[in-house]
This record gives structure tokens, sequence and C-alpha cells, in this order.
């Protein structure tokens, strides 16, 4: 069997981390020749290609483990020298998370305001769709995430956090001019709306509800990339959108949002997924996230 010489994985991980080889020389201080040699003897032990030579640099699947295990072993490191004793101070914990950014925009800040910072923590927060973070703990890249996938990711754990519920609204202004001239269900395929991004599923979603075997929401759909752009975008009258329940309850208060068909929601079920790693600061985290998201989310129904 091929051992995975600590340095090398390591080596791998900089890389990975860095994004070039040059960069990832110049956080192991030792030269880029140096790190090109133990990326390629670790290819060599395993007889696979890791890396792709890209800028920046990207694992390949078999890449993906190793960075994985690169990365489960560092954290064991660090919690064996704080156990005894030797960990420098200007070393804390990072736990790399996947977070979705409506969460992110809502309930996510709040809970990690409320994790204990002794011992101190970094948090690297990576922002993804709530359907694909879980292709970042199988990347490696993180040791956590929040995802709408049930199904656990090999070598993690998986928990309930909650639904996140999603209001489809309108400026009044964008109600008059768009779905006012007839039923909802015909009108509102045809209206301008606002995704996320290209992969942003949520309003066709909604629209086929409305219209079982329909072909989805209009084409003429604008990008707005982030959870507060998208909530004002669709304030502004750019388009109807689902907006996150709590971002748009003070909008429908005020009367700057419409909900366009009251009593009709989307909720997304949420999970946390984590390593199986016994990270005492990983598990701060998890056990914060789950309370928080209690109190914010709505209650999910365990399928027996």
């Amino acid at each position: 069997m091929a051992e995975l010489p600590y340095d090398q994985v390591r080596t791998l991980l900089a890389v990975v981390d860095e994004g070039t080889f040059d960069a990832a020389a110049a956080a192991l201080h030792v030269t880029p020749s140096a790190v090109s040699q133990r990326v390629k003897t670790l290819e060599q032990r395993v007889g696979r290609v890791l890396v792709t030579r890209t800028k920046p640099v990207r694992p390949t699947e078999s890449g993906q483990v190793v960075v994985r295990y690169a990365r489960q072993l560092a954290v064991l490191e660090r919690d064996a020298r704080t156990e005894l004793g030797i960990a420098a101070e200007s070393d804390p914990a990072r736990l790399p998370i996947a977070v979705n950014a409506d969460s992110l925009a809502t309930w996510f800040l709040p809970a990690l305001t409320r994790v204990p910072r002794d011992p101190p923590v970094c948090f690297e927060l990576h922002r993804e769709d709530e359907a694909h973070t879980a292709r970042l703990l199988r990347e490696g890249q993180v040791m956590a995430a929040v995802t709408s996938s049930v199904e656990p990711v090999a070598g993690c754990t998986v928990r309930p956090l909650g639904l996140a519920r999603y209001l489809p609204v309108a400026s009044p202004p964008f109600v008059a001019r768009h779905l006012s001239a007839g039923p909802l269900e015909r009108r509102l395929p045809e209206a301008p709306l606002i995704v996320f991004d290209r992969r942003d599923e949520l309003q066709d979603r909604f629209v086929r509800s409305l219209t079982p075997g329909g072909r989805g929401a209009s084409r003429l759909r604008h990008h707005v990339p982030t959870s507060e752009g998208f909530r004002d975008a669709v304030a502004a009258g750019l388009g109807w959108g689902l907006v996150p329940e709590p971002q748009a309850e003070p909008l429908l208060r005020s009367g700057a949002l419409t909900e366009l068909a009251p009593g009709r929601r989307l909720d997304v079920p949420l999970y946390w997924q984590q390593w199986k790693l016994d990270v005492p600061a990983l598990a701060l985290v998890a056990e914060t996230v789950a309370t928080v998201a209690a109190e914010s989310l709505h209650p999910q129904a365990l399928s027996r």
C-alpha cells in the first residue's frame, strides 16, 4: 500500500488553497521547484493526477480525496498541539464553512456571533447555493456546510436545521403593470422576474406549482447575485421573485412589496453536514448553528 507522506499531502493542500505553485511555495517557505517535486512525487505514489495545472489550480476527483485527508490531518494536528499546550496563539482554529447567500443574509451570521470565543476561531465562509454546498464538502474545501441535501457526503454526518420559507412578492406598481390583467397562474409565467444566478430554480419551481406541467417562469429574467440586492431589485420593480420571509415581511408591512399568492409559500429544507471528526471548535459551531436555526427557521417534519 502506498503511503501518503505528510509533507507531500500538506504541500498539495497548500497548492489548492493558494491557487498556484508559487503562492504555495511562499506560504510554505520553500522553493516553487520543491513544491512541484513534492506534488509530482505524491502523484507518482498514488498513480493518479491529483491537480490540474490551471490558474487557479484545481484538484481532480482523486485530488479531492487527498485534499480532504490533508485538511483533516491539519485539524487533528492543531487540536493535538492545543491539548498539549504548544499551539501558537497566532494560530487559531480555522473553520471553512459553506453557506448559501440567503442564510448568510438572515440567520447564519447571528449564529456565528454566539459561538464562544475561547478558544479563538477564524471562520472562512464560502458562499454557495444550498443545492451545491455539499460539493465543497466532497472536494475537501470546507469542513461543514448548510445544504439542502439530506444525503450525507461520504465521511460526514447530517442533521436537519429547519425550513427556509420564501414568499412570492413584487412591488405594487409591478403587480399593476404585469399581473392585474388576468389570473396569476396565467400572468406570472409571462412576467419579468429576478433570479440569483443561472442555477437559481426557485422561481421556476413556484410557477410550476401554480401550473402543473407548465414550462416554468419567463425567460425575461434579471440576474442579481446577492441576497440583499435580490430583495432590493424586487422592491424596485425590476421583476417578481421569491424573497426569504425575514427579508420580505418588513417590506410587506410597509407596503413596498405585495404578496402575490397569500397562503402559498416555497419551503426549502436545510441541513447541517460536517466531517466525522472530533473537533471541539467545530462541535461548538454545530450546536450553536442548530440552536439559532431552530429559533429562526420553520420546523421541519422528520420522516419515520
